[in-house]
């Protein structure tokens, strides 16, 4: 029996590798979105494809080298990883798959996916808790856009923001009960202080 309900789980996305080329051509695609950047088209343009990405591109692509694993993308990787608890949670009468906003999987792909298997209902969920237009607004655009081309459009629903369900608030009341509160506050003001760094180089 086909599944009568798609999942879309959309992220951000990743590079297909950590190599300049494939780090540049994730830059250009995620900067160059109106969304992201929202000034006027020729502005975004040269300053995205002449400043930002040339000089960017290779000091991310040695952040993503110190990150990468031997299977691939962590992002990827617990994506994957989620979408089969997920899928093994909801049983047979759902279909979930992941979309990357930029590059692969495409939100084209995972859409095309589900669409073969002609479901009564799509469910659309950018796994960002808070809504912005630059994150879960974009996602939903490009699901739009995409749907709007097919001839038959099964029932769309779109999550566009979770931060209030009780289920994920508790989620992160268990695992910071695991940690020492003032260490983890500590850990994280180092990593944003890194971050920060990394930025403005």
């Amino acid at each position: 029996m086909k599944p009568e309900i798609g999942v879309l789980l959309m992220n951000v996305g990743t590079p297909d590798s950590p190599s300049v080329g494939d780090v540049r051509k994730y830059l250009s695609e995620f900067l160059n979105d109106p969304r992201v950047i929202d000034i006027p088209w020729l502005a975004r343009k040269i300053l995205v494809n002449a400043i930002i990405v040339p000089f960017r591109a290779p000091k991310s692509a040695k952040i993503y080298k110190q990150m990468w694993t031997p299977e691939g993308s962590p992002l990827l990787i617990h994506s994957e990883n989620f979408r089969k608890g997920l899928q093994a949670d909801l049983g047979h009468n759902y279909q979930v798959e992941i979309a990357m906003r930029y590059q692969s999987p495409s939100v084209e792909e995972g859409l095309e996916k589900l669409r073969k298997n002609n479901p009564k209902k799509i469910i659309v969920v950018p796994m960002y808790p808070q809504y912005a237009s630059s994150s879960t607004g974009t996602c939903i655009e490009e699901v739009m856009r995409i749907a709007s081309k097919w001839w038959v459009i099964p029932e769309m629903v779109f999550v566009s923001q979770f931060y209030e369900l009780e289920g994920y608030i508790d989620g992160f009341v268990k695992r910071a009960k695991q940690f020492d509160l003032m260490l983890t506050i500590i850990f994280c003001l180092v990593i944003m202080v890194y971050l920060f760094g990394q930025l403005i180089r």
